[in-house]
């Protein structure tokens, strides 16, 4: 945990508290996280966190507005797996994601192009295709 100076009394506005992390980091020389910085206000005071998927920096304001404490946590195998599930993985991660994903999609529609070219296969693929999409709309109306 570090401790931050500042000759101006820190405000919460996202774009001049990532300047103040972005010098820190450059000072220490350690790279920007991957993902976007948010702020979250704690009763008077406010918290800027910025999570990437290999660390996270937090900056905590204190009592006194020209001091604000930065936090820079490396993630472990744990963390990182719940950066992948909010795809915050990077870029490898997001390219592979994409592959699987069309790879997935042409599997399902070349699947349903030779089940609707089997005679005794369309009535068994119209039933499940009409309750899959019921299922899928009911699940997502319900969330």
């Amino acid at each position: 945990m570090d401790k931050l100076d500042s000759e101006k009394p820190l405000q919460g506005q996202v774009e001049l508290l990532g300047d103040v992390i972005k010098d820190e980091l450059k000072k220490q020389e350690i790279s920007l996280p991957t993902g976007k910085a948010k702020i979250k206000k704690i009763g008077r005071s406010f918290q800027l966190e910025w999570t990437g998927s290999d660390k996270d920096v937090v900056l905590d304001t204190t009592t006194d507005p020209l001091i604000a404490q930065l936090k820079i946590k490396n993630t472990g195998w744990h963390r990182y797996f719940v950066q992948l599930h909010k795809a915050k993985g990077g870029v490898f991660f997001k390219v592979y994601a994409t592959i699987v994903a069309t790879s997935l999609l042409c599997l399902f529609i070349t699947g349903f192009i030779m089940a609707w070219q089997v005679p005794k296969l369309r009535k068994m693929l119209l039933t499940s295709t009409v309750l899959g999409l019921v299922f899928f709309v009911t699940i997502i109306s319900s969330s």
